[in-house]
């Protein structure tokens, strides 16, 4: 079966980033790769990635720089890779934001299970049928909200950015951000995507208690 996660591998060594593209490949991930952090941060402006595979020592802006930089903007798993193996650089890492850590050398066996796991995590919630946000039962399945008994169904953009801001309550996510979330690249689509998902979820749509508008910064989803 075909797997439509998208890995983006950060490694300034030729050799690492090469393995690593092709045995993702083989186990049917879509990778993509950048040889340092200029070149990852290009990547990650014109697509949408499920995880990161960043190397921390690379020449100019290092993993835990682009690690930091990258949360502020972008809900995105990172998993660094390391020739140090130190505690306090592990413990660095994961206070940046990063999501798991890997020394080198390591097993690509173990990348691998390390990458299922935490993608595995953040798609639970798709298994998982029915939500609900305040008055309104999301049935993510059959892709419908019922809020006081009427049913209406939503498409595939908005179920994409539904799971994601069901996956991160009260995250702010920037225009952008749901722009690569949904497929969606004008910015009035989405402003009528949002529109559209607030007649359907909120009682009162024009003074919405659950999809809010963070003035400046984008949308977030409460849920109580």
């Amino acid at each position: 079966m075909e797997n439509k996660n998208h890995i983006l591998i950060v490694d300034d060594d030729d050799r690492i980033r090469n393995l690593l593209k092709d045995y993702l490949s083989e186990n049917n991930y879509i990778v993509s790769t950048a040889e340092n952090a200029d070149q990852a941060k290009k990547r990650l402006h014109v697509l949408k990635f499920d995880i990161i595979i960043l190397d921390v020592m690379m020449p100019g802006q290092n993993g835990y720089e682009l690690t930091k930089e990258i949360k502020k903007n972008i809900k995105v798993p990172i998993i660094l890779l390391t020739a140090k193996g130190e505690v306090e650089n592990r413990i660095k890492g994961l206070e940046l934001g990063a999501d798991d850590y890997l020394g080198k050398p390591f097993e690509p066996k173990e990348l691998l299970l390390r990458i299922k796991n935490i993608i595995d995590k953040k798609s639970k919630i798709d298994l998982k049928s029915k939500h609900i946000v305040g008055g309104a039962e999301i049935d993510l399945n059959k892709m419908t909200i019922n809020l006081n008994n009427k049913f209406k169904k939503i498409n595939v953009s908005e179920k994409k950015v539904l799971i994601e801001m069901l996956i991160n309550p009260g995250t702010t996510y920037s225009r952008e951000e749901i722009g690569k979330i949904s497929g969606i690249n004008q910015e009035r689509s989405i402003d009528v995507m949002i529109t559209r998902l607030r007649q359907k979820l909120e009682v009162d749509p024009k003074n919405p208690k659950y999809l809010q508008t963070i003035r400046g910064s984008g949308y977030v989803l409460w849920i109580e």
